[in-house]
This record gives C-alpha cells, structure tokens and sequence, in this order.
C-alpha cells in the first residue's frame, strides 16, 4: 500500500476481548473507517489480528499498535498486521522490516528532531503523540520549516476536534476513546456502535470533499510529500 491511499483515520483498539473487537470490527466494514488498530499490550493481541485478518481480509485494513520491539514487530507482520504504530521512536532495523515486508512504518515522535529522524531513516508516516498535549498548532509549525510532512495525530484527537488538527497540518489522525463509548463496546452495543460511526462518517465526509486550510502555514517551495 501507498501511503497516499493509507485511510486518514484509524480506529484504535486497546485492551478489549477478540469478541468485542470482532463486534466493533464487523460493523466498521464498508463505513469510511477503513483502518483499524489493535494494540500489542491488548491480551491475545496477535491471534486477534491474525483471525481479523483472516475473516475480513481487504475489507479492512488490520495494523498493530504498541509496537515497542523488533521481535513484536516481526511477530505482528507474521500475523498480518499491514501496519505498525508505536508511541516511540522505531529503530531503523525495524523501518527497514517493514519496508522489506511491505508494511506501513508509523513510529511515535514528540519532538521536532524525533520526527525528522524517523522521516529520514525512511518511516512512512510519523506519529506525533501525545497530539493533544502539544496542540494542533504544533503540526502547522514544525512543517513551516521542514515542509509538508506525513503526520499522524494521535492522542487526545476525537470526532469534534479532528478537522482541527487536519486544518493545522495533520495527514493522518488515529482515535481511541474519541469515536466509541466504551460501555458500548465492552457490552458490545452495536445500535450504540453504529450511532457512533456514522457521526464520525459525517466529519470525514466534510474533510473529504472540503479543501483543507492549513492555518499559519506557509511551505517552502521544496517542501517534500
């Protein structure tokens, strides 16, 4: 997969039960949510991605969240992860994996230096996190001197100040407990669940066929994509 078609928002899940991920799971299929992330510290996380993967095939893009370690990024690729995100940094043998094995690398950055690093030792897409501490004003002025840059915010992001962070620069946004109740998933509610997504269908449509204004941005004219 290409970057440019990786989905501008990925479900996260963490710390839930394969049945209550499989519930959630079934009801994103053919909605604008499009990617879903289950975390590696989440209990029996590998399996989960592995029987997701199995069942759903293309009809979702599975990744693994959390990913602290070379061997559980090997781990999660083996189970069919298409993606890995961590809060950290990515060591460069573990860009190089996921180059090698086709997969999309988003490793953590909080730090201008951070995600410049990661851009240059060839991450994808860099995770800036915890995104709603630093502010989105962050996004738009760390790519004033760096240029355009494939940032994913994470982190205190949610269906009311996703376009925020979009308008300010963010690519890329991932959202945990800013989509879903998690009542509702814990009982598996799934009028609750679908109520929920279709409110989040209804921003990403308006920042889909809206053009984005990155506000106090001004980009240099090598600025790279």
């Amino acid at each position: 997969m290409k970057v440019n078609d990786f989905p501008k928002v990925t479900v996260i899940l963490r710390g839930y039960t394969y049945d209550q991920i499989h519930t959630v799971v079934k009801n994103l299929i053919g909605t604008e949510l499009k990617a879903v992330e289950i975390t590696m510290n989440t209990p029996g996380a590998l399996e989960t991605i592995r029987k997701i993967r199995e069942e759903f095939g293309d009809s979702i893009l599975v990744g693994a969240g959390t990913v602290l370690t070379y061997t559980e990024a090997q781990q999660a690729i083996d189970a069919g992860a298409a993606f890995l995100l961590s809060p950290t940094v990515f060591d460069k043998e573990i860009l190089d994996l996921c180059r090698e094995r086709g997969v999309i690398s988003v490793p953590g950055a909080f730090s201008p230096s951070e995600i410049w690093k990661s851009i240059q030792d060839g991450a994808d897409i860099v995770k800036v996190f915890p995104a709603g501490r630093l502010g989105s004003r962050f996004f738009s002025d760390i790519q004033a001197p760096l240029g355009r840059l494939p940032l994913m915010a994470v982190g205190g992001v949610n269906v009311e100040n996703l376009e925020e962070f979009f308008n300010a620069g963010a690519s890329f946004a991932g959202i945990a407990s800013g989509i879903f109740n998690r009542q509702d998933i814990i009982e598996q509610r799934e009028e609750h669940l679908r109520t929920s997504i279709r409110e989040a269908e209804k921003k990403i449509r308006q920042l889909r066929e809206a053009p984005v204004s990155y506000t106090h941005l001004t980009l240099p004219t090598n600025s790279r994509v």
